[in-house]
């Protein structure tokens, strides 16, 4: 009922335009396992993204982008419905890893998306955009997944090529060819699974109407394991790695670094292909990641990576641009997150808001346009009430400080400003500002009914898996 009333109420502006003209396509680009330190514009020397770094040069590059958590499902539902995963339950990759042993038990999460919510490809197609999806959804149950309830296609997307329950490729090849994927041809053999992609996304490109506003929602694989490149490009980056001086401690593994190329090549493709087609000038390019990379080299010098609560598992490239809207080369330190993505491609679209959707998002298209600096927001959180590759945890950030509170026990505490690899724990030190974070955090979690563990009857220490040690 709720999406039927949204329905009629936008059918009256269905072909509605900005105050420019046109409503704005949308390209919105996410990268799997994408660490802070992958692209050139970031830092990177041994990856070589020239298409990635001219996309930065073109818009807006921020340097506090956040995913919304450490691991990819929730982060996606997160983009998806502008909401914390807290809020949404859905707060563990899907379906998360099993510790019966575990000092805490893990609360009964969601495995899916709420078909009750508008989710933003609905909000934009009931205004009259084609929507398309390709590439790694992972928003469904494993095993069992029910393809007519919780496809890309049910949740607002008229094209799905390449989504399934998957969080990684599942093909006899993986990325390589046969790939065994909705809608996707396995090509012929050697056949590299973000190069099928992209040709599906410029075939996609090349259909849509000049008439109509589109959003292409390219979900990309990579850079997930298992690590896989075309052999020419691990030939080159073993190369490369032979006489590289590694100052930087970057990840010189030649088949990632061919993955990061593949990529790169596949954005400029489709950068490319708007150009060609004469519709670059109004299309909105966004380009972020759903949590870091798999290993601590990925992370560009933060601390950890994906799976962990510290600066490297969840601060990712967050870059924007929009043709005579965001200014060339312009750079931002404002703190944005997944959830921002949702009203703020709404407004850039003309559309009204929808508060009581994106409930956790603010649009940051002024930020975009230059108009201001700063939002009135000051926090951002998290609730990752799970075991991966650290132990249970919430977050917040306020300003420059950052706080993590460990479930089974312990507070940590960094000026990100000063000591932007949080290398020294404050807590101690200053107690206080420690508190007071803690409590807005615990008031956080009340306001947006976030799950909390609880004690585990069937705890065993000797059986539980060993976690790596907090630092101190």
């Amino acid at each position: 009922m709720k999406k039927l009333l949204s329905a009629l109420l936008l059918s009256s502006i269905i072909s509605l335009t900005s105050a420019e003209g046109k409503s704005p396509n949308f390209v919105f680009l996410l990268v799997d396992d994408l660490g802070w330190g992958d692209f050139g514009c970031y830092g990177a020397e041994f990856y070589e993204t020239p298409n990635i770094d001219r996309l930065a040069s073109e818009g807006m590059q921020f340097s506090n982008g956040y995913a919304a958590c450490t691991v990819c499902s929730p982060s996606r539902a997160a983009i998806l419905s502008g909401c914390y995963p807290a809020r949404l339950h859905l707060t563990d990759w899907i379906t998360g890893h099993k510790r019966p042993f575990a000092k805490l038990a893990v609360p009964d999460w969601k495995i899916e998306l709420d078909h009750d919510r508008v989710l933003l490809p609905e909000a934009l197609k009931e205004a009259g955009y084609a929507t398309a999806f390709l590439g790694k959804w992972h928003l469904m149950p494993i095993g069992k997944p029910n393809f007519d309830e919780h496809y890309p296609t049910s949740h607002g997307f008229d094209i799905n090529i390449g989504g399934r329950e998957w969080g990684q490729p599942k093909g006899k090849g993986k990325y390589f060819s046969p790939f065994d994927m909705p809608n996707l041809d396995d090509g012929k053999e050697g056949d590299f699974l973000t190069d099928k992609l992209t040709d599906a996304a410029i075939d996609f490109l090349d259909s849509t109407k000049r008439d109509q506003p589109f959003l292409m929602y390219f979900s990309y694989y990579t850079l997930h394991g298992p690590i896989m490149s075309p052999p020419e490009l691990v030939a080159k980056y073993k190369k490369k790695a032979e006489g590289f001086d590694n100052k930087k401690n970057e990840d010189l593994n030649p088949k990632r670094a061919g993955m990061v190329e593949s990529l790169d090549n596949s954005i400029g493709r489709i950068m490319a292909k708007l150009e060609e087609l004469g519709v670059a000038e109004n299309t909105v390019v966004i380009l972020t990641g759903d949590n870091g990379g798999d290993n601590q080299k990925t992370s560009g010098g933060l601390r950890d990576f994906k799976g962990y609560s510290h600066e490297g598992g969840v601060r990712e490239p967050f870059l924007v641009k929009w043709p005579g809207k965001i200014a060339a080369e312009s750079r931002c330190d404002e703190m944005v997150i997944g959830t921002d993505f949702y009203p703020t491609m709404l407004e850039m679209a003309g559309l009204p808001l929808r508060p009581d959707e994106h409930r956790d998002g603010v649009s940051i298209l002024p930020l975009l346009t230059g108009k201001t600096k700063d939002l009135e927001r000051d926090e951002l959180y998290w609730h990752y009430p799970h075991y991966h590759r650290t132990q249970p945890y919430g977050a917040i950030r306020h300003g420059d400080m950052k706080l993590i509170e460990f479930f089974e026990g312990g507070l940590e505490l960094y000026d990100l400003k000063k000591d932007p690899k949080e290398a020294n724990n404050l807590a101690k030190k200053n107690p206080e500002k420690a508190e007071v974070l803690l409590m807005q955090l615990k008031a956080w979690r009340k306001s947006v009914d976030a799950q909390m563990m609880t004690e585990n009857p069937n705890y065993d220490p000797s059986k539980g898996k060993k976690k790596r040690k907090q630092k101190k």
